[in-house]
């Protein structure tokens, strides 16, 4: 991988972690939390969304990634809220 895939990886996490944490009131971890969130939530959408059999492009390559990875990212906030009330 290099570096600009690294950065952009990074970048995608970033602005996916913040939306989500925008989406999903009260559960943002703040800008590094968010690049975690960001990306275990791509990860997640990644292997969740093709086995519901969903797919789909927006056209560009990258926001098609953001928005993966912002679904992702929600879901995992979701879970991360119901397991906190508990």
């Amino acid at each position: 991988m290099t570096l600009t895939a690294l950065l952009i990886f990074l970048l995608i996490g970033a602005i996916a972690g913040w939306l989500a944490g925008l989406i999903v009131r009260g559960f943002g971890f703040g800008l590094l939390g968010n690049i975690v969130v960001g990306i275990i939530g791509a990860f997640l959408a990644g292997w969740l969304l093709p086995t519901l059999g969903v797919g789909f492009s927006l056209g560009n390559p990258i926001v098609t990634s953001i928005v993966y990875a912002m679904i992702g990212a929600i879901v995992l906030l979701v879970i991360i809220g119901l397991i906190k009330r508990a």
